[in-house]
């Protein structure tokens, strides 16, 4: 295998939880080395939030796995002298440092832009914060749930009217807003390649939510009304809800309302429901939202998903099938197209979702236990072996 991309990149990854740890992720599977900082008694994100029942206590948290694959693990105390002389020797020879601390934490601990910088000229310093830098929020901690999803309306969007807004999945806003993390640490590398120098970038969860709902966003801006989703019964585009089959699978939607689209979906649906004058025109159809909600559910309800995916493919409709997280594991198309990969372990999890022609990820490592790397670090950074068992007995390293 040739040199990859990010080999010979060196990040220090002194974050925690998801979103700016994984942008160091999607750099590791592009063969970066990720020296992963975490407290003596390890990152809080190893133990799952809400285990689930009967699960082995000290088995590793499936988040851990995916988000900290091909890391080195330095257990390190950070508020001793000793530790951060161990981080400013680490800094000093890096490519990028990685934090998700609070504008105030990073002062009060020294691990400021301003503390490290000096330290190399060449250093990309990136944060990733909940509300930004600056502003009275700035020290507030964040998380994907309350910024990403909740302040940036996209919770009270998504709900229907008089319906309870709902929590996201876990780390679905964290995973995009590495991506966004991301960019603004490739844009700092770039312009490394230009200048020579390094820089300050960052990112929030504010910013990413706001971007991930722009488009009703700028619509709010433009002073134009934005509809919460309605009730399925009541969808005010019908050519675009969901619908249930008779083998109890839904089906969604996601039709252009153009006439030639209109004439091969009814073709593909071949029911004299289709027939009622009511839905002869787009102006109708419009109007009358009621009458095609009733009549799809009934013709969806005479056929099994199966069937049904394969008359809409054949008629080219556009679709998409609600896909049970029991069935997302075994998807072929996933494996094929990259999104589901081998780990080195033989396990399977899930790959950073870019890829670039030419170059081969790194097989997944396991996510390492706290501290397994430390002397490796250590040493790789000079420390003597009566150095490091001086830390360790110090309670400095573990």
């Amino acid at each position: 295998m040739s040199e990859r991309v990010f080999d010979g990149l060196k990040i220090i990854d002194c974050a925690s939880y998801i979103a700016a740890p994984v942008a160091a992720t999607a750099m590791s599977d592009f063969g970066a080395e990720v020296i992963k900082i975490e407290p003596l008694t390890g990152d809080p994100y190893r133990t799952p939030g809400q285990p689930a029942p009967g699960r082995d206590p000290n088995a590793m948290n499936p988040n851990w796995i995916v988000d900290s694959r091909n890391k080195k693990s330095l257990a390190l105390d950070l508020a001793s002298k000793q530790g951060y002389a161990v981080l400013q020797k680490l800094v000093a020879d890096a490519d990028v440092f990685i934090t998700n601390f609070p504008p105030k934490v990073r002062e009060k601990l020294k691990l400021a832009y301003g503390d490290l910088s000096p330290l190399n000229d060449r250093l990309i310093y990136a944060s990733f914060t909940g509300f930004g830098e600056t502003g009275p929020d700035a020290n507030k901690p964040g998380f994907d749930a309350t910024v990403w999803w909740a302040r940036s309306g996209m919770m009270d969007l998504t709900r229907e009217i008089g319906g309870t807004p709902v929590r996201p999945p876990p780390g679905a806003g964290d995973h995009p807003s590495a991506m966004g993390f991301l960019s603004a640490i490739l844009a700092a590398l770039y312009k490394r390649e230009k200048t020579g120098k390094g820089s300050h970038v960052g990112s929030s969860l504010l910013m990413n939510g706001y971007w991930a709902n722009a488009c009703s966003l700028q619509t709010t801006i433009c002073g134009e009304e934005v509809h919460r989703i309605p009730e399925r019964t009541k969808h005010l585009m019908p050519w675009r809800n969901s619908y249930q089959c008779k083998d109890a699978r839904w089906i969604i939607l996601n039709i252009v309302h153009r006439e030639d689209r209109w004439d091969g979906f009814r073709k593909a649906l071949n029911s004299p429901l289709m027939d009622d004058p009511l839905l002869a025109t787009v102006e109708l159809r419009r109007a009358n939202p009621h009458v095609l909600v009733a009549a799809l559910d009934k013709i969806f309800a005479s056929k099994p998903l199966s069937e049904w995916a394969a008359i809409l493919d054949a008629h080219k409709v556009i679709f998409g099938t609600v896909t049970s997280m029991d069935e997302v594991p075994n998807d072929p198309q996933a494996k094929i197209a990259g999104a589901l990969v081998p780990a080195a372990d033989g396990t399977m999890t899930i790959s950073s979702p870019f890829w670039i022609e030419g170059e081969e990820k790194v097989v997944p490592q396991r996510a390492p236990e706290i501290g397994q790397h430390s002397d490796e670090v250590l040493a790789a950074a000079g420390f003597s072996a009566a150095d490091i068992q001086k830390m360790r007995a110090d309670g400095v390293v573990r």
